[in-house]
């Protein structure tokens, strides 16, 4: 594996927690939401982030 730059590392860490942050307040719009159509949205908006957010951590291993 190819060494990262510490501002590549500051970057993907950034990246992480802005995504962890998405997925925790999506989750929770989710859970508060009333009309199913919403709920669905902040569910699938919350699945993503989660996704994007493990593959922004396979950068680090």
């Amino acid at each position: 594996m190819q060494e990262i730059s510490e501002l590549d590392l500051q970057n993907l860490r950034h990246l992480i927690g802005g995504h962890d942050t998405a997925h925790c307040k999506f989750s929770a719009y989710a859970e508060q939401a009333n009309d199913s159509q919403v709920k669905q949205f902040f569910q699938k908006s919350a699945q993503s982030a989660e996704q994007t957010k493990q593959q922004l951590i396979q950068f680090l291993q």
